[in-house]
């Protein structure tokens, strides 16, 4: 149970007393010690907020790499409840009944699947294409999670099943797709210059030519980009060049 409200914590905790095959290994205030308690008790379902504190539990869901079964709670977000709609991922809006609290635990029972994590895979490739998801990228660096604001990221490199994140601070390893971010991010700022590479126009202070098509750009920092001859193109439609 992942929530920073201690009321809603309490209120849900009463009313699963109405389901003893039902065990509450951990309560969280915050998505910080909700990463921490998935990996260490692997539950079936998870009630998660999603207005909180830090991280968002969009953002928490990101970093769990294999995603229990989510009743998500929340106040009103109309984007939100179209994708929960779209997926089938249940949601109790605060503040909720017992009686739809009840609904939606026994729609997870009859339902208790491993269909539950998939609808949230799915859920997650939907919402990240809200506005509200894409001004920061959450990552973990060992055992804690760093914020990084867009606008800090230099670039993105793809990497097997990772993207590496560049920044001022080195890189960070997201576990995401080169193309994910292409669609989500800004392409007015972010433009693809290599089939592994995406690139911050607004660091970029030259493109110098490389061997045979290619380039290379170089960034304010001295970083150099590799830019493809396709990518070349779309770099100097982005540059208005």
């Amino acid at each position: 149970m992942i929530d920073d409200e201690p009321l809603a914590r309490m209120v849900a905790l009463e009313y699963l007393q109405s389901f003893p095959q039902l065990t509450v290994v951990q309560e969280c205030n915050n998505g910080f010690e909700g990463v921490k308690a998935i990996q260490l008790h692997q539950p079936d379902l998870i009630f998660l907020d999603i207005q909180m504190p830090k991280i968002n539990g969009f953002e928490m869901l990101e970093l769990v790499e294999q995603p229990p079964a989510v009743i998500f709670t929340t106040a009103f977000d109309e984007f939100a409840l179209k994708a929960f709609e779209a997926h089938a991922v249940d949601y109790l809006l605060k503040p909720f009944s017992k009686e739809r609290f009840d609904k939606a635990v026994n729609k997870w029972l009859e339902q208790h699947t491993n269909a539950g994590a998939g609808n949230t895979q799915q859920l997650l490739a939907t919402v990240a294409h809200s506005p509200a998801q894409n001004n920061r990228i959450v990552v973990k660096n060992g055992s804690k999670i760093k914020i990084i604001p867009i606008s800090e990221v230099f670039y993105l490199e793809a990497a097997d099943d990772y993207v590496k994140v560049h920044t001022a601070d080195g890189y960070f390893l997201k576990s995401k797709t080169m193309g994910h971010f292409e669609d989500t991010l800004d392409a007015a700022i972010f433009c693809r210059c290599h089939r592994s590479y995406l690139i911050n126009t607004q660091y970029i202070t030259r493109i110098d030519p490389y061997e045979k098509d290619s380039h290379i750009a170089v960034l304010k920092n001295g970083m150099k980009v590799p830019v493809s001859r396709s990518g070349y193109g779309k770099l100097r439609e982005a540059l208005g060049l």
